[in-house]
């Protein structure tokens, strides 16, 4: 592919079509004379809907696809969620870019009920991940929480049907899909702490791609990659994986970076938490003493349980 002629791997469902061409738009708009095409995939993660997540490989099966069309030729660049993207991405992949962060917050979304603490005992509610998952059943084990697998339009439908009294999704994809009426309230990140990552997006490209590094440049937003750089670094240092009830989340305060995480156990009965703050410049330094400070605390005991072969 030249230089003039971009092609953007992409998942084909709605949320990943709405980021893929967000990234298209922003580089149309910046290189007007550069012809910007998507090359819409199907991935596993999209195929296998009745397991969980951290039951058939994790999130990589949603990128995996992505990478071999980057690897063939018949894409330039991946779009993806960074929550999405693993943290120990090796050669010959890179992830080259982050964009400016949407709503990091969960959301909870309800048909019958303005918050969680109106549910009744016994209510279902459904998730998608193991982080939310343990912190509900921290603060609320009269509650159900049932698995919650396909796309936001999937997810919403199973809702509306009654399968679920609610349900919590990301804010950001409901955002980007012209859904924020489905919010009933935005949870604040005391009471759900995000995944590393969540809210931005990430551009995948080989390493040996300099032209595209540069060209992608001006779509990067600098808070936002140090702040994830941070989150992300808690995950790698843990071995984070959909396996792990683990969150991460940073703030930039003025000249300050703030970073707070958890390890919990999936029922939510021992959650591990820890903070500190530093230099911006310091940020994967600090990242790497926040999953430090969680194992002096006992979180590599629960990482071992979790993370051992069946």
């Amino acid at each position: 592919m030249s230089s003039r002629n971009l092609v953007i791997a992409t998942r084909a469902s709605r949320l990943a079509l709405w980021q893929a061409e967000h990234v298209q738009a922003r580089l149309r708009e910046i290189y007007p004379d550069v012809q910007v095409d998507l090359l819409k995939l199907s991935t596993r993660g999209d195929e296998i809907l009745d397991r969980s997540l951290s039951k058939v490989g994790g999130k990589g099966l949603f990128i995996k696809e992505l990478e071999y069309a980057l690897l063939d030729g018949r894409a330039d660049l991946a779009v993806h969620s960074l929550k999405d993207v693993p943290v120990d991405m090796e050669a010959p992949f890179e992830l080259s870019t982050v964009l400016s962060r949407a709503d990091c917050r969960d959301a909870f979304v309800s048909n019958d009920y303005a918050d969680l603490s109106d549910l009744p005992a016994g209510a279902i509610v459904g998730t998608s991940s193991l982080r939310r998952e343990a912190q509900l059943r921290a603060r609320y084990p009269e509650l159900v929480i049932h698995a919650l697998r396909g796309n936001l339009d999937t997810r919403l439908g199973k809702l509306d049907r009654g399968e679920y009294a609610a349900i919590i999704l990301a804010s950001a994809g409901l955002e980007r899909l012209g859904l924020s009426h489905r919010i009933r309230l935005r949870m604040t990140t005391q009471a759900s702490l995000p995944a590393a990552g969540q809210g931005a997006l990430g551009i995948e490209i080989l390493q040996s791609r300099s032209d595209l590094r540069e060209l992608l440049a001006p779509l990067a937003c600098p808070d936002t990659t140090v702040c994830t750089l941070a989150e992300r670094a808690v995950s790698r240092a843990l071995g984070g994986s959909c396996q792990v009830p683990l969150a991460a989340y940073a703030q930039l305060d003025g000249e300050r970076l703030k970073l707070r995480a958890l390890v919990a156990t999936p029922d939510g009965k021992t959650i591990y938490r820890a903070q500190l703050e530093g230099a911006p410049a310091q940020a994967e330094q600090l990242g790497f003493a926040v999953a430090q400070q969680l194992i002096t605390q006992g979180a590599g005991d629960i990482l071992a349980s979790l993370t051992e072969p069946s």
